[in-house]
């Protein structure tokens, strides 16, 4: 792990992601999520290079540190996850973080948050199976409706916290459809009207919560239920 200073008592923890190759995507489609598990398909193979990306969402306080104020709905603990934040917004952060830090910061691409996401594991969610999701993933049972502090709960194989619930995470990419082809660090179509989420949230459902179900919204749309996680480019 690298911490990363950025102010005064204020860091930002990135986790070393190996590079690999995974099965994307899903091909089943539970009860309920018809349309966002329809956009999970078909699985297809994928290549990642190496990446840093945070060890758990971007706070309060570290949105703060950066932006100088905090748009969230939920506010008033700098442990909580940042929220209420547009992809435009969450852009606009990286680039301020890159250069206080003097590193680059970016948003994941949707294949690197789902690689770090299932961290080598074929369970459904980031770090478990469903018997077990209340211990990694705040989500509508046991959010009691609102985010969480990041990191009170357990971390998926990569030591990587809240990659399951608590907030939705902005990615990179324009949304698409998936094809069939095999991808080496694919980065999403140069044009769209979305951008992707991924991760559920803390009043979502567990099949909102999966490390393959997406969701999209436009770049300037805003909820108390969108944050982000940051990746650092390596060598930089």
């Amino acid at each position: 792990m690298i911490r990363v200073p950025v102010a005064e008592g204020v860091t930002v923890d990135m986790v070393w992601v190996k590079g690999g190759t995974f099965t994307m995507g899903n091909n089943e489609t539970p009860k309920g999520v018809k349309l966002t598990y329809e956009a999970s398909k078909p699985e297809h193979r994928v290549t990642v290079d190496g990446y840093y990306i945070g060890r758990y969402e971007v706070t309060q306080g570290l949105w703060r540190a950066v932006m100088g104020d905090v748009p969230s709905k939920f506010s008033g603990n700098d442990s909580l996850p940042v929220e209420n934040v547009s992809w435009e917004e969450a852009q606009q952060f990286t680039i301020m973080l890159s250069q206080l830090t003097g590193r680059r910061f970016r948003l994941p691409t949707e294949a690197e948050w789902e690689f770090a996401a299932r961290g080598g594991s074929k369970n459904p969610f980031a770090g478990c199976d469903r018997g077990q999701l209340d211990k990694y993933c705040w989500y509508c049972v046991n959010s009691e409706r609102f985010p969480h502090p990041v990191g009170q709960l357990k971390a998926n194989a990569l030591g990587l916290y809240d990659m399951s619930g608590n907030v939705a995470e902005w990615c990179q990419d324009w949304m698409e459809a998936y094809g069939v082809d095999d991808l080496t660090n694919p980065r999403g179509p140069k044009k769209g009207e979305a951008k992707v989420l991924r991760g559920g949230h803390y009043n979502g459902t567990s099949p909102m919560c999966t490390v393959y179900d997406r969701s999209w919204y436009v770049p300037s749309g805003k909820s108390e239920y969108y944050g982000l996680r940051v990746v650092m480019e390596v060598g930089e």
